[in-house]
């Protein structure tokens, strides 16, 4: 987070040096006086300049919403950033990407951009913080229907696992998704699932069991 020190006649000539400087509102600053500063003697001799701290406060959200819009304009796209939501106890924030004509190039093939916009954010926000900060980044509820997508692929894979009684291999996914084909198979007391292969070709593996 930017901090500075600045030295002005008073104290609020020096904050508001310290806040041009930075390029804050009063309002995302935090602010310590360090020294009032006097006028001396008859205000001519020995004056003192006040001298101030003035920290960014970083807020998280409105960062992480600041960058997604960065790297958006960057790549030329027009797509829309709003705030879904935020926990209560604010480790968690929840984008979602809006638009009607390049929604398709921000979400990329399964997610994979969507994916890695998620993370770039992530990175970005929690450099600047001391405890883990969740970014979660939708697009106009993608993420719902991929996890209905995967729920019934893994629902098929294991039928056809206890059908043929051999162990089927599904193509790599991410973690996140992998996570979701695991929970759903634990639902199934005929087949077991498990994870082989290094990043990023990791695999679940979906095995019958012995009746």
């Amino acid at each position: 987070m930017k901090s500075i020190k600045v030295e002005a006649k008073n104290v609020e000539k020096a904050v508001e040096k310290a806040l041009t400087e930075l390029g804050i509102a009063r309002e995302n600053a935090e602010i310590n006086v360090i020294d009032e500063g006097s006028k001396g003697l008859l205000g001519l001799i020995g004056n003192k300049d006040a001298v101030v701290e003035v920290k960014e406060i970083f807020d998280p959200v409105k960062k992480g919403k600041e960058f997604l819009k960065k790297l958006l304009d960057k790549a030329n796209i027009n797509v829309d950033v709003e705030i879904m939501g935020e926990k209560s106890d604010d480790e968690q924030v929840v984008y979602n990407l809006t638009g009607e004509k390049e929604l398709g190039l921000v979400i990329g093939h399964r997610g994979e951009t969507l994916d890695a916009m998620q993370y770039l954010t992530s990175i970005y926000i929690n450099k600047e913080l001391e405890e883990y900060f969740r970014v979660l980044l939708d697009a106009e509820g993608y993420r719902d229907r991929r996890q209905e997508t995967l729920e019934r692929l893994a629902e098929r894979l294991a039928a056809k696992a206890e059908r043929k009684q051999r162990k089927v291999v599904l193509e790599p996914m991410p973690p996140h998704e992998r996570r979701i084909i695991h929970i759903k198979l634990k639902e199934n007391k005929n087949v077991k699932s498990y994870s082989e292969g290094k990043e990023p070709y990791r695999k679940v593996m979906i095995e019958p069991l012995d009746k």
